[in-house]
């Protein structure tokens, strides 16, 4: 009876053995990216970023989505609560959010952060129309603004515009808190004069905005602008060029920041490395999926606006280039 077992013992042993020295299948890192309005070059910058880290998931395994967003301080508390792995962040957003100031006081520092890299630059946009008799920044008081929606880089930066002009919401007609998606509308039917938007150039809701109805570009400079510019080094000078949107034929003069990639500590070295390497490794792919990506330079990305620390994944493929 022994005998007769053996065959089937063996078979079984086989069995198992196989079983056991299949290679096991490499679970698939699922990341994602918090980005801005679907209009926005924010929710660009994910799609694109996303688009090159998926050409590579049979190597990596990591699949990536970009969803749209409420934009930088949206993005920043989401992957802080561990909802996001990674954002695009204004870097004013980014400084302030590491230190815990401003918006960011009640929630604290935020040393977890990481920089991954920065992007293109993105100067304050206000749009008006052309009825409203808006050319400065000064002539908003008394009129309907959309100030932004809560969460959103373009509330910052223009709550840091109206505290240097000693303004609140009650210097406007109204305030209004429409989404970058919602406000390019709001324009057209007449519901606001003005909006802003704090984006790189040119814009899908900013070219809305003025081919729906007759708007000009505001210019923001002047001494309280200076001043911001001065004591905040994250911000600069910036001009938007002439002839990019209808009925905006001269430059204008702005103050800006630039955008930048953003994560967290505990997102794995390894996952940031290999989203960081997607965009360098094929850049000039990269470029080529959004105007305002044109003029990036790579030595520039990483190193100009990035208050924080890089991740450590970030920092390991830039040595492997001989960037660092």
């Amino acid at each position: 009876m022994r005998i007769k077992a053996l065959p089937f013992l063996f078979s079984a042993a086989v069995a198992c053995a196989a079983l056991t020295s299949t290679p096991a299948v490499a679970q698939q890192n699922f990341i994602t990216i918090g980005t801005g309005g679907q209009t926005g070059v924010y929710y660009v910058v994910g799609q694109s970023l996303c688009r090159l880290v998926n050409r590579g998931t049979s190597d990596h395994n990591i699949r990536c989505n970009a969803p749209s967003s409420g934009g930088s301080v949206a993005n920043v508390n989401a992957i802080r609560g561990g909802e996001m792995d990674m954002g695009v962040v204004q870097s004013d957003i980014q400084y302030k959010a590491y230190e815990g100031v401003e918006n960011f006081a009640d929630a604290g520092p935020f040393t977890d952060m990481r920089a991954m890299f920065a992007l293109h630059g993105e100067p304050l946009t206000i749009v008006a129309r052309a009825d409203a008799n808006i050319k400065h920044v000064k002539d908003l008081k008394g009129k309907r603004f959309n100030i932004g929606n809560p969460g959103s880089g373009q509330r910052d930066t223009m709550d840091v515009v109206m505290n240097a002009l000693g303004w609140t919401i009650r210097d406007f007609a109204l305030a209004s808190q429409l989404s970058a998606s919602e406000q390019a509308a709001a324009l057209g039917d007449n519901n606001i004069d003005a909006m802003v938007y704090v984006a790189g150039h040119p814009n899908g809701s900013i070219q809305e905005a003025t081919t729906t109805v007759d708007s000009v570009i505001v210019a923001v400079d002047g001494e309280e602008i200076d001043g911001i510019i001065e004591e905040h080094p994250y911000y600069a000078k910036a001009t938007i060029p002439g002839g990019m949107y209808r009925g905006n034929d001269e430059p204008v003069n702005t103050f800006g920041v630039r955008a930048t990639m953003v994560t967290s500590a505990k997102v794995p070295e390894e996952t940031v490395y290999q989203t960081v390497k997607a965009v360098f490794d094929n850049f000039d792919r990269f470029k080529r999926l959004h105007p305002a990506f044109a003029e990036l330079k790579e030595q520039e990305m990483i190193s100009e606006s990035l208050s924080i620390p890089l991740h450590d994944g970030a920092v390991r493929y830039y040595k492997e280039r001989g960037w660092m």
